[in-house]
């Protein structure tokens, strides 16, 4: 029976492998608004706000959030987080649903992957389904190639 199990497992293993390694992209970046607030003379924050939409026909157990940054300040991470349009909260124009952060690369490559759908003894859940904004904030250098001691 523990063969079947670790069988089960790789198997599983290689199926989440694919899956995590696809270039699904569930966010138009096209529809992008990118402002950057000055922190001092020499770095500021940038929020990058984009919509995603997670179609209810969605198989894909996993979404994610990537990109890259020309001019990052090295020591910051990325701060995603994740708005639910359909879902307001008093006070607040959409609600809140996720929050993250992920390690800028030496190349100033990004990525941050969050689950969309769950299985839980064979029972589907949907985490994320329909339209959301999402929201990434880097702290960037406010003139390139700056590079601050």
């Amino acid at each position: 029976m523990s063969k079947n199990i670790i069988f089960a497992s790789i198997i599983t293993s290689i199926i989440f492998t694919a899956v995590l390694s696809t270039n699904v992209s569930f966010a138009e970046s096209i529809n992008s608004q990118t402002e950057i607030t000055p922190i001092n003379n020499s770095i500021g924050l940038e929020k990058t706000t984009l919509q995603m939409h997670i179609s209810e026909n969605n198989k894909l157990p996993w979404g994610f959030v990537e990109g890259k940054i020309a001019n990052h300040v090295a020591g910051h991470p990325v701060i995603i987080q994740i708005f639910d349009n359909d879902e307001i909260i008093p006070g607040n124009s959409i609600g809140a649903v996720h929050f993250a952060q992920t390690v800028i690369n030496e190349d100033g490559s990004y990525e941050y992957k969050f689950r969309v759908l769950d299985s839980n003894n064979g029972k589907i859940t949907k985490i994320f389904d329909g339209n959301y904004t999402v929201k990434i904030f880097k702290v960037v250098y406010l003139q390139p190639n700056l590079d601050v001691i």
